[in-house]
């Protein structure tokens, strides 16, 4: 019987340290959107791992879930596995011999608050964004890299460094483009 984590943050830049789960002999972490279970590797990976037995802690609702739907069907999953679940802010715990009334009352009321935050959030910055416009200050998504061109200035005999500058991008996009795409062929490459 495993004692497994799962931590969650939505942002690269958000920090996992303060979900402390205590110990544990398995931990699956992601920095992911949380408004689909669907998309999120780890959290799929700890659902695949746990077997009977096991019990799951997650330091809140909402780094499970923001979606009543999905934290329903994740938690209902793992307890039809034989694997209990527990959520360390709310102090509720569910498993599959456990039948209490007022634990999924609390659950679904937890569960539709932060469905409803997720909403509010996503309202508010559509709200900024149309605002932004408004101003002429919206300046939208990152523009694409042009990556035919990252090899073309490599192929000329440029340095990673030089690409990056030439280019306004980052060494590591340069290096990962000149990594893991091939080259494009040009229409002299092709005879």
């Amino acid at each position: 019987m495993a004692v497994i984590g799962y931590k969650r943050v939505s942002t690269e830049g958000q920090n996992l340290d303060r979900q402390d789960l205590g110990e544990l002999d398995k931990v699956f972490e992601e920095k992911q959107s949380g408004k689909s279970a669907k998309d999120r590797p780890a959290l799929q990976a700890m659902i695949e791992y746990a077997r009977e037995g096991d019990s799951v802690v997650v330091y809140s609702i909402d780094r499970l879930a923001r979606d009543l739907r999905d934290l329903q069907e994740i938690i209902s999953t793992l307890n039809d596995k034989g694997v209990a679940i527990t959520f360390l802010s709310e102090r509720l715990t569910f498993s599959a011999d456990a039948d209490d009334a007022f634990a999924k009352l609390q659950l679904q009321m937890m569960g539709a608050f932060a469905e409803f935050e997720r909403n509010i959030i996503r309202k508010r910055q559509a709200e900024g964004i149309a605002k932004a416009k408004a101003k002429g200050v919206y300046k939208g998504t990152k523009k694409r890299i042009d990556r035919e061109r990252v090899h073309q200035l490599r192929s000329d005999g440029n340095s990673t460094y030089q690409i990056a500058e030439e280019m306004g991008i980052s060494r590591m996009s340069v290096h990962r483009i000149l990594n893991t795409e091939p080259e494009p062929k040009r229409p002299s490459q092709a005879a």
